[in-house]
């Protein structure tokens, strides 16, 4: 790899692949092989498509998933429940390591199993194999939401990588001005993007978020076929009219001033790489900066709860603390002591 008059090129890759799906252990093994892969051609940050682990639910919307009493949903729903990954478990203890023997930030989107609910997460494991990132997708879009819970903001931080910080966002979020302009904030220079596949229009809203963040964008998306469908669900009547293949990939890896680095990808499982310069993020700023010349923070203001709470409070048991601190009502009702303190007359 070369160097540049400034610092070192660096290797961005995204892994559009199929999942083995429905099959959470094999899903994991194939991605840290991938990983491995990657890892030996130089790679510095690798991304994957949204719920690789263990696949897309694309049935939610073929209209009949979520039937009342329809044993097709109900075994695809139990499948896809039982391979899901919980976190921290071996499975990501698995996925860190990878990352760290490849010396590779590993941005990988995996169906999050918590009690009986799952989460469309996305993970970030930094090169020395630490998870430095777990987003929770915001909204399930329409079907979705059959499938997934809604999640917090707690995962809109960056990871330190050596293309520069490093977040990312799930599918519609690129959709959300919000999570975009908190990602900005934060000083982001590499986003992973990522998708079931990468349509037009999810290449569109990749490569604006390219343009106004300045910065390096991999727009992640899957290759799935019918034959790669698992048995004991009956897919001709779960998904009667699912194309083949299911999800086509179209990955694709943008610069930050929005300029195509490598891709549109086929339908084909590929690594797909491009070589990049970190301080073009930098430099392309010189004319937006979302996050500074370009904003206007006397007149706007973005306030984000990073709140988590994964437990349920049961009348008479105390609420369960914040990761994000104490709520606003506690904290307003400090304050409202200090007030009050501050004027009482000193006691000689």
């Amino acid at each position: 790899m070369t160097r540049t008059r400034r610092g070192r090129l660096v290797r961005l890759a995204i892994a559009q692949a199929a999942p083995v799906f429905l099959d959470g252990p094999r899903t994991v093994a194939k991605a840290v092989a991938l990983t491995g892969a990657a890892g030996r051609r130089g790679v510095s940050v690798l991304a994957f498509p949204e719920t690789f682990v263990p696949g897309y639910p694309f049935f939610v919307d073929e209209g009949v998933f979520g039937r009342f009493d329809h044993a097709p949903s109900k075994e695809a729903w139990r499948l896809l429940l039982a391979n899901s990954i919980e976190i921290p478990s071996a499975a990501t203890r698995a996925l860190g390591a990878a990352a760290r023997r490849a010396r590779c930030a590993v941005a990988i989107g995996v169906n999050e199993r918590s009690g009986r609910s799952v989460f469309n997460a996305l993970l970030v494991f930094d090169a020395a194999g630490r998870l430095a990132v777990h987003h929770r997708k915001l909204v399930p879009t329409h079907g979705e939401r059959l499938v997934w819970k809604p999640g917090d903001a707690r995962g809109l931080v960056l990871a330190d990588t050596a293309a520069g910080p490093l977040g990312g966002l799930v599918c519609w979020e690129h959709w959300m001005p919000a999570p975009r302009q908190a990602l900005h904030d934060a000083g982001e220079r590499v986003h992973a993007a990522l998708w079931p596949q990468v349509r037009d229009a999810h290449a569109l809203a990749s490569r604006h978020y390219a343009f106004e963040g300045r910065a390096f964008v991999l727009a992640a998306g899957a290759v799935l076929r019918r034959s790669d469908l698992r048995g004991g669900v009956d897919w001709s009547t779960l998904a009667p009219h699912a194309p083949d293949p299911i999800l086509a990939g179209g990955s694709v890896i943008y610069g930050p001033r929005g300029a195509v680095l490598a891709g549109p990808a086929g339908d084909e499982e590929t690594l797909l790489v491009a070589d990049a310069d970190p301080d073009d993020a930098d430099r392309e700023a010189i004319d937006l900066d979302a996050a500074g010349h370009y904003s206007r923070p006397d007149l706007f203001r973005l306030e984000i709860d990073r709140g988590r709470e994964d437990r349920v409070t049961r009348r008479g048991e105390a609420a369960p603390p914040s990761s994000g601190g104490r709520s606003r009502k506690r904290r307003g009702v400090r304050r409202a002591r200090s007030r009050r303190a501050s004027r009482r007359p000193r006691r000689r």
